[in-house]
């Protein structure tokens, strides 16, 4: 037998990207892309209400170029650093040193965490959610709950492990510790075990009896490590010295407090940093004060002694103006020497300046030297007073100047600031920084349009679908005819056999439609290509439900009837018989079971259509045992019947892979064709179908490809569709 001949052809799919049928193949799929978006958004508008809001509080502090605003002494200034380097103080700021000191200060390293309701149990602990409280739902935290923890202290061996705590009522509590055991304590009082080495103190539970919590002191370095990842550190501005701090929370007060802390913490730091070299300073000179002081008391001694031993109290006039002198000079020249180390940085000798300095040092000297000849030629009495009052003047003014030092240190020491100011105190703003609703919602609906097209084209790639009718002749199947899909109807209307005007009678509803052609041509293939067959019967079947058997069946007995032939069609699918309905009958029509069964003859069975020349046998009543029933000699009997006085007889018969009924009505009839589906039933599906027949002595005669639509077939012309549609205008105009 040959295929009809309006069957389209199809070429080979290219290898290049079809955009059409890309196109084509989405739009088709847009129920299944708007579900994933809607799953998509509706998983979106969950997670924004489960997670908890995370809050930012943020802080600004200077570096300044001065460790403070007091005026110091000359010789203190280079005690205070100038240089505020940015990066390293932001390194600072990020260390361990500071970070361990908020840890410490503030118990980071402590956590008392309500046990929650899976899935929903952020969302019970932000809103007032109509949970009973009873049964295992009494150990879940509602809003407003809370316990307060005032000491925790764990052995090393339970650092990171939970210790489980059970209210029992507002003034006690049970814990469970990581080994097992139970202790019971209460409010205000320190529960310790001492053989465990664990101590706990709770200051106030605000939770009724039952529900639970658990208790965490983690590793200090994981505390560290942790807040320094919430904590952001980013200089305003460029060369500004101006650090803005940031940390980020569930809590609100939380994140002031712990950003209040760290920066506090690098504050006392930096003060210390700042008086570091200040208390070296005062370290050493109150170090050598004792010292001073004991010179001073050796020279006053010496002095006083010689004085007893030559009973001299009193040195002369002159003596005494020569000790001043040398004091003066000493002093004046100490003093030069300091001014040519400044002198020295920033002239060369050879520079005015430098050498005015260094003839006023050369005539100190030279003045000096001549006052030191005048006391030597003093009597050896008086030259030794002076002598030891000299020595006694040096100690007193070494002794001084170390007192005044170490005053001034303690003041500056008293004063350090550092080089740090804090601007802005850390603040949280009132709105949350995630979750980002507007984002997370709108990253979901481009989600779910993004799945949804990859499920739509993975499962048109994985769908390996009959393309076109060279598919179904290279597994040995000729082609009668191809019924091609008909805008008018929908896709489910095609499987069901139903489409708009007459109940799924396509023939009738749309007689110029292109389909109804492929129809007409069926017809004509089907009578020249049964001029053979034994009898004229066609039983016709498919792999699967739903490739529109029913439908090929029905509108081929219209088409047949139109032409002037008596055909009857009998519905032998007694499971789920459709032609009943195709042509508008009731339930309770005798049909085939009842033939069968031998309770009502063939003319009891056969119903009229409507259409002339055109009857029905239905299904009657669905039997219990269809196949046995099928059987039944009378199956054939109908057959012979049917062939004496229908020119063609159409069994609808279910499918070969379903059920042995085809195989049993495929011996009784003259011819078996199946129909297959354009781009829904596999190759693979036709070949097990084919071996199925073929094993019970049946061969397929050929087969129907049905519901074919050139949009989904890769190769076909651009305007292909659209010229079908002008055929068939152009048929339909030409009829009327």
């Amino acid at each position: 037998m040959t295929a009809g001949s309006d069957q389209p052809k199809t070429g080979r799919a290219s290898d290049d990207v079809d955009v059409g049928r890309l196109i084509a193949i989405v739009w088709a799929g847009r129920g299944v892309i708007t579900a994933w978006t809607l799953a998509a958004l509706a998983i979106a508008v969950f997670l924004t209400i489960a997670m908890p809001p995370t809050y930012r509080a943020d802080a600004t502090v200077q570096l300044e170029q001065r460790g403070g605003s007091l005026t110091l002494p000359d010789g203190l200034e280079d005690l205070v650093s100038n240089d505020p380097r940015t990066d390293a103080e932001i390194e600072i700021l990020t260390s361990r040193m500071v970070l361990s000191d908020v840890v410490a200060e503030l118990n980071l390293d402590w956590r008392a965490t309500p046990a929650r309701l899976p899935l929903i149990g952020s969302i019970m602990q932000r809103y007032r959610l109509p949970v009973p409280d009873a049964g295992f739902l009494r150990r879940y935290s509602r809003p407003g709950e809370s316990i307060d923890l005032r000491s925790l202290r764990v052995p090393p061996r339970w650092i990171g492990l939970p210790i489980r705590l059970i209210v029992l009522d507002r003034h006690r509590y049970r814990i469970m510790t990581p080994d097992g055991h139970e202790h019971e304590g209460k409010v205000g009082q320190p529960l310790m075990v001492d053989e465990a080495g664990l101590l706990i103190r709770i200051g106030r539970i605000d939770a009724p009896s039952g529900r639970r919590y658990e208790l965490v002191q983690e590793a200090d370095l994981a505390t560290v490590i942790a807040l320094r990842r919430s904590l952001g550190v980013r200089e305003k501005g460029r060369d500004t010295g101006i650090l803005r701090l940031t940390y980020e929370a569930r809590d609100m007060r939380q994140a002031e407090r712990v950003l209040n802390g760290v920066t506090e913490a690098y504050l006392d730091q930096n003060i210390a940093r700042s008086a570091a070299e200040v208390e070296n300073s005062l370290a050493f000179i109150e170090k050598q004060l004792p010292n001073a002081r004991a010179e001073l008391r050796t020279a006053e001694a010496a002095l006083n002694d010689y004085r007893q031993r030559q009973k001299s109290v009193d040195i002369s006039f002159e003596t005494e103006s020569l000790l001043t002198q040398i004091t003066r000079l000493e002093a004046e020249l100490r003093a030069l020497r300091a001014r040519e180390d400044e002198v020295s940085e920033r002239y060369t000798k050879s520079h005015p300046v430098y050498q005015q300095l260094l003839t006023r040092m050369t005539r100190l000297r030279t003045r000096l030297s001549e006052v030191r000849i005048e006391v030597d030629n003093l009597p050896e009495t008086q030259r030794e007073v002076v002598n030891l009052n000299r020595a006694v003047q040096l100690k007193q003014e070494i002794y001084t100047q170390l007192q005044t030092r170490a005053q001034e240190v303690r003041v500056l020491r008293a004063s350090t600031v550092g080089n740090v100011r804090i601007l802005d105190t850390a603040q949280t703003a009132p709105d949350p920084i995630a979750p980002r609703r507007p984002l997370i919602l709108g990253l979901s609906v481009v989600l779910g349009v993004f799945l949804g097209t990859c499920v739509v084209l993975g499962s048109q790639w994985l769908r390996r679908g009959v393309q076109g009718s060279e598919e179904l002749e290279a597994v040995g199947l000729p082609v009668f005819a191809t019924i091609n899909f008909t805008p008018g109807a929908t896709e489910a209307e095609a499987e069901t056999g139903t489409s708009h005007g007459t109940p799924g009678l396509l023939a009738l509803a749309q007689p110029a439609s292109i389909a109804a052609e492929a129809f007409r041509s069926l017809r004509t293939s089907l009578h020249f290509g049964m001029l053979d067959a034994e009898t004229r019967s066609l039983a016709i079947t498919s792999a699967a439900p739903n490739a529109g058997k029913s439908f090929v069946a029905a509108n081929l007995g219209v088409i047949t009837a139109q032409a002037g032939q008596s055909v009857c069609l009998v519905d032998a699918d007694l499971r789920q018989g459709r032609l009943r309905k195709l042509f508008g009958l009731g339930r309770d029509t005798p049909g085939l079971s009842e033939y069968l069964s031998g309770e009502i003859d063939l003319e009891e069975a056969v119903a009229e259509t409507g259409v002339p020349g055109l009857h029905v046998i239905t299904t009657g009543r669905y039997p219990p045992n269809p196949s046995e029933l099928l059987m039944r000699p009378r199956l054939h009997e109908l057959v012979t019947r049917l062939n004496g006085v229908c020119d063609l007889s159409i069994v609808d018969c279910p499918p070969v892979l379903a059920v042995t009924d085809p195989v049993i009505v495929g011996r009784a009839t003259g011819a078996t064709i199946a129909v297959v589906r354009h781009d829904v039933t596999p190759i693979a599906e036709i070949e097990a179908m084919q071996r199925t027949l073929e094993g019970a002595g049946i061969r397929l005669s050929g087969a129907i490809l049905n519901a074919f639509d050139p949009r989904r077939v890769t190769g076909m012309p651009g305007d292909g569709y659209t010229q079908y549609h002008r055929y068939e205008y152009r048929a339909h105009h030409d009829e009327v």
